[in-house]
């Protein structure tokens, strides 16, 4: 069964708003909560990488790369992910990222 980029969208966002919630029991210096927000970022992107590449373009343009890079570094980091990255990319990159998926559902 394909899946719409709608439905997909929506499921990245599921992912991001449970991010938020371990976000909101603890910071990224707890371990437990740092791996959880990794996995749900890392979940977020992979969603919206079965998108159409039409609404990759059109949403996140030449940003796109540097977003699927960020998923690759978690998911292939096995026993050791930068932390540093995630951190930066949760405090200035994921704003702009949820913005963008929340601005697609609204088209």
């Amino acid at each position: 069964m394909t899946r719409n980029d709608h439905e997909l969208v929506c499921d990245a966002l599921d992912h991001l708003a449970v991010l938020h919630q371990h976000l909101e029991r603890s910071d990224l210096d707890d371990q437990t909560v740092a791996d959880a927000v990794s996995l749900r970022l890392a979940s977020a992107i992979e969603a919206i990488s079965e998108t159409s590449e039409r609404f990759r373009d059109r949403t996140f343009g030449d940003d796109w790369k540097i977003i699927w890079a960020t998923r690759n570094r978690i998911s292939h980091g096995y026993a050791y992910i930068d932390m540093g990255l995630i951190r930066a990319t949760v405090i200035h990159d994921l704003p702009d990222f949820e913005r963008g998926l929340r601005e697609s559902l609204a088209e």
